[in-house]
């Protein structure tokens, strides 16, 4: 036990520096384009390939992660962010638009890989590590996650401070080198052959996953598509139009998710727990997904009435609302697809799921460009409660019981 929990932590600090970094340099090359005179749509465009390769890394990830172990491919994507972050330092201000565009496209593509191969080794390592026992698999993966997204939050703050006190290349050169510190502390501080199994061999056996993995994979398209509609280009947009600083619209995007990360960290304590790992859990993540569904609706209501009220006060302080359901709804959601994977290709199941959160972002990130320049912030608000409510009905598919969840198609 005392290894396991070792490794929890080496795996989880490792992350945190990741995440740091990932999330600065996001607010980076939000506001730094916007600020250039890039349109919402153009910024949801720089964005496309990092979460399309999200999708490729998650799936190839998990089968990686499963084949050469979880460290290496840690590794693997902190090497291919600091290959990101100096790919970007290199832009050239007298380039062509065109040029420019397509040079931080393949950068943030560089970078979608890095993070999502990152992400699939380090929740599954949450499984090598926590064992069969549903009740600290659950608080693991509550702790992890929402720590997470804190130093993501920190992340966004710091990216808007470093492009206000030190400027864009800067900027990118010293996150580079704390990446560097953080990939050479875990080379020397996990263990070579954590994670590792027999991969599948065919693309069939990959995809070949039970119901409850299916279910929850579709449920988390619709999940994250539903922030990040707003969330991507919407609001920091919304925001810096209604008069806010780079480094105010930097920070009231950190306090969400670090608020967002604490209130996951604590979603074991919101939801009533069972024996089996999934009767009272899965009724858990219904509940929680129809209360998400009603914030986005409020507060699209309220901005269509003349209440008087500053629109950039309501959008805020709804969606600081929004952090709570959401936050359980995510957190209930990485317990659920570990309960739901086979213990030994648990990669493989857990990319297959990020692959689908990725196809989440991907869609919200495009959506939030085009529903912004639409009906700008009320639309994206519009786009998230279609997404939510389409979640809600998948949660009622859910497997809620152990011998409702068959194993998985053998090739």
């Amino acid at each position: 036990m005392a290894t396991s929990a070792r490794n929890y932590l080496v795996v989880t600090a490792s992350y945190w520096g990741f995440t740091l970094v990932d999330g600065a340099l996001r607010m980076l090359v939000l506001l730094h384009f916007f600020k250039l005179g890039y349109s919402p749509f153009t910024l949801a465009f720089l964005f496309l390939l990092y979460e399309f390769a999200g999708i490729v890394a998650n799936l190839a990830g998990g089968w990686l992660a499963t084949r050469f172990g979880i460290p290496r491919m840690l590794m693997t994507g902190q090497v291919l962010q600091i290959a990101s972050l100096l790919l970007l330092s290199a832009l050239d201000p007298a380039w062509t638009a065109i040029v420019s565009i397509a040079w931080v496209v393949a950068a943030q593509g560089i970078a979608g890989l890095a993070k999502d191969f990152t992400k699939t080794a380090s929740k599954s390592a949450i499984k090598a590590t926590a064992g069969d026992g549903a009740g600290r698999l659950f608080k693991w993966v509550a702790w992890f996650t929402g720590s997470k997204n804190a130093m993501k939050g920190i992340g966004f703050f710091l990216g808007g401070l470093l492009l206000d006190a030190v400027g864009f290349r800067p900027a990118l050169w010293l996150m580079a080198g704390l990446l560097l510190v953080v990939l050479v502390a875990g080379l020397v501080l996990l263990p070579r052959e954590l994670g590792k199994a027999k991969a599948s061999k065919s693309m069939r056996e990959l995809f070949a996953k039970s119901a409850g993995v299916n279910l929850l994979a579709a449920a988390r398209i619709f999940l994250f598509g539903a922030r990040d509609v707003w969330f991507v280009v919407g609001l920091p947009v919304f925001l810096y139009a209604s008069g806010w600083r780079f480094v105010e619209v930097g920070a009231f995007l950190a306090a969400w998710t670090i608020a967002y990360g604490g209130l996951q960290a604590v979603a074991p304590a919101l939801v009533t727990r069972s024996d089996d790992g999934l009767s009272r859990e899965v009724p858990g993540a219904r509940l929680w997904a129809g209360l998400l569904l009603a914030v986005p609706l409020a507060i699209a209501l309220l901005l269509a009435q003349p209440t008087g009220l500053r629109p950039d006060l309501v959008v805020t302080a709804g969606l600081a609302l929004f952090a709570l359901p959401f936050a359980v709804n995510s957190s209930l959601h990485s317990y659920l697809i570990l309960a739901y994977a086979g213990s030994e290709k648990a990669a493989e199941d857990v990319g297959f799921y990020y692959a689908a959160n990725a196809a989440g972002r991907l869609a919200g990130t495009l959506l939030s460009g085009l529903f912004y320049q639409w009906g700008g912030i009320a639309g994206c608000l519009l786009a998230s409660a279609a997404m939510l409510l389409a979640c809600w009905i998948v949660t009622f598919l859910l497997p809620s019981r152990r011998g409702d969840v068959p194993g998985p198609r053998t090739a």
